[in-house]
């Protein structure tokens, strides 16, 4: 089976999802709670949420941060029945979460090939790179000063479910603005295979005029 295509149009039907681990390294650390949210037609209409029994130790530094204990997963699910169950609740949704390309798949994607030997295919949407593209201005991304910007609450951030459940309205949020940037961006400045806008690149031969919605589109054009 391939890994899932990320995705940059927006999608009404989804399931957001998010990871708390022991740790920053998908190669070594381990998976210690998963939950997922699914949105059918933008109404929310399913919670999935878990711990997850490591096998290990949680570092002080991973409880600090998400406050998940030993005694906490003592009698949690192993990764594979875990995993089971995810896979389960998500179906053929494609898969939205924030910094997920860089962190929340690569685990996903061992785990799986651990586990049963193949990854999930879902097609993907990381609210990272989409929040730098809708608030330029904004000193930071993480989904917490994303949430504040959105007047949304932050408290109990850093739990899956949590931070599910903030990410869902931030990237309706992040689609509105991104949204009115199209509606805003004049006529010749936007791509005329998909509408998005067109921004000036550095490539090997110097500056070209690209869609913003490579890779899904790949028009060029000279400056």
């Amino acid at each position: 089976m391939e890994p899932g295509k990320k995705l940059k149009e927006y999608v009404s039907s989804y399931c957001i999802f998010d990871l708390e681990t022991t740790g920053i390294s998908h190669k070594k650390d381990k998976i210690i709670e998963i939950s997922a949210i699914k949105v059918k037609d933008g109404e929310v209409i399913e919670e999935f949420s878990t711990l997850v029994n490591p096998g290990m130790h949680i570092p002080y530094h991973a409880t600090e941060v998400n406050g998940i204990t030993d005694s906490m997963v003592k009698d949690a699910p192993e990764i594979k029945d875990a995993l089971s169950d995810f896979v389960d609740f998500i179906e053929n949704y494609v898969l939205i979460g924030h910094n997920i390309q860089c962190f929340d798949m690569k685990f996903i994607y061992r785990e799986m090939k651990d586990c049963f030997g193949d990854i999930i295919a879902n097609d993907y949407i990381d609210t990272l790179p989409m929040a730098r593209q809708a608030l330029p201005n904004l000193a930071h991304h993480t989904l917490v000063d994303l949430a504040e910007h959105y007047g949304l609450s932050s408290e109990g951030a850093h739990r899956a479910l949590n931070d599910c459940r903030m990410n869902q309205i931030v990237y309706e949020n992040l689609r509105e603005d991104i949204e009115r940037q199209y509606e805003n961006t004049p006529k010749e400045m936007r791509c005329p295979l998909c509408s998005r806008p067109l921004k000036i690149r550095n490539g090997k031969f110097g500056e070209f005029i690209g869609c913003t919605g490579y890779p899904t589109c790949r028009y060029t054009r000279n400056v």
